[in-house]
């Protein structure tokens, strides 16, 4: 074994390390904001909205990530239109793209998390916000979205953790990511184990990280359900 090489290549690792967590911050995040409005419209009454958004998440849901990818990083590009319009600077850009199918495969699985919570959401709690005269809005703000949020933590914990790990195809179009510092270290040095685990080790520590901070946040946010299923 040659551990050398990769206490030599220490830095490049850590620069990969950032480029992961960065991908995965802001592709949650924005699937996130992405996602709330669309999961009330999942349980909206009128069909037309309801199966809408019901159709883009069997899409994203049921395709692989890395040919959403594919498609947005080279598909797009085969589109004359596209490369005349205004967006070409952003979608010819590997960071973009990458981010684009992050973000829309991410929000369509949100998307039926938090609708999934928003059902459950017992009917009691919504005729006492009717009954305090709440409007919509302010009852989805203060009642349902908290109590949507409380109830989808452990499934989008999984959610996370899954984004986290798919950032790794990211490599595929040229970031240099944990994974593509691995590949290109196996390129140039010639050795297969130590650079993949190494990005292992990374990709574990940062699970860890994540796994860590729920347990918090389930304990804090989420302990009168799992007394109450008790």
């Amino acid at each position: 074994m040659n551990w050398d090489v990769i206490a030599e290549n220490l830095g490049l690792y850590a620069q990969g390390a950032r480029l992961t967590v960065t991908l995965t911050v802001a592709s949650l995040v924005l699937s996130f904001v992405l996602a709330l409005p669309l999961a009330f419209a999942r349980n909206s009454r009128r069909p037309w909205l309801r199966y809408g958004v019901l159709g883009y998440t069997l899409i994203f849901r049921g395709t692989p990530l890395l040919v959403q990818l594919f498609l947005i990083y080279f598909g797009l590009a085969q589109f004359e239109l596209v490369r005349a319009s205004i967006f070409w600077p952003w979608l010819s850009s590997p960071m973009v793209c990458v981010l684009a199918a992050f973000v829309l495969n991410s929000a369509a699985y949100t998307t039926e998390i938090f609708a999934g919570g928003l059902r459950h959401i017992p009917s009691g709690e919504i005729e006492a916000a009717r009954a305090y005269g709440m409007s919509d809005w302010v009852a989805a703000r203060r009642i349902l979205i908290p109590a949507m949020l409380t109830r989808s933590l452990p499934l989008y914990s999984n959610e996370m953790i899954m984004m986290l790990h798919a950032t790794s195809l990211a490599s595929t179009v040229t970031l240099l990511e944990t994974t593509g510092v691995a590949r290109n270290i196996t390129l140039t040095s010639y050795i297969q184990f130590e650079p993949y685990v190494t990005a292992a080790g990374i990709y574990l520590v940062l699970t860890g990280a994540l796994v860590s901070a729920f347990q918090l946040a389930q304990r804090r946010w989420g302990k009168h359900l799992t007394t109450r299923m008790g």
